[in-house]
């Protein structure tokens, strides 16, 4: 299965159209669009803003990577766009 859910929006889309964030097992760091073979808890992203915005205003983010999220990993997710 190649689809996944944006917690942002909760649309179901390909994986190559949303953003990976890792929590890496390992090392507990925070990875952007790691590699297939980046081993932990992950949440998707739609590449726009609103999506962004919605996943750190109610802390969805937090809650999924079940860790505290700094707040300059959100300039990293614009970033990316």
């Amino acid at each position: 299965m190649t689809d996944r859910k944006c917690i942002g929006c909760g649309q179901v889309k390909n994986r190559d159209e949303l953003i990976k964030i890792t929590k890496e097992h390992a090392t507990n760091s925070l990875v952007i669009n790691g590699n297939a073979h980046t081993f932990g808890r992950s949440a998707y992203l739609c590449y726009n803003n609103t999506c962004i915005e919605n996943a750190f205003k109610k802390n969805k983010l937090q809650k999924i990577l079940k860790t505290p999220i700094p707040q300059e990993l959100k300039g990293n997710l614009i970033n990316e766009l």
